[in-house]
């Protein structure tokens, strides 16, 4: 078996950051114009947008370019989340 090759930390990261901010952004747009209509529209259509999408990306994790683009993914739309959360809440 040959040895496994290292991991590659800079352009990993790269990826992972460039698919969060482009995930952040699309969950706070998204969200924001369901929540312009009903916020509890919003809430649920987030819930199963994740909820659908979930299984799928645990069966991806251990893929190797896949994994940073599904942490991308993951910490973008926690983000877009919270701003979202805190647009709300600010008025």
């Amino acid at each position: 078996m040959p040895p496994a090759e290292p991991t590659p930390w800079a352009t990993g990261l790269t990826v992972a950051l460039l698919v969060a901010s482009l995930a952040g952004a699309a969950a706070f747009a998204f969200g924001a114009a369901l929540a312009a209509v009903h916020p509890l529209l919003a809430i649920a259509v987030n819930l199963v947008a994740v909820g659908g999408a979930a299984p799928t990306a645990w069966r991806w994790r251990s893929i190797p370019v896949t994994r940073w683009v599904l942490g991308g993914v993951a910490a973008g739309v926690l983000v877009g989340w919270l701003v979202l959360v805190l647009a709300a809440l600010a008025g």
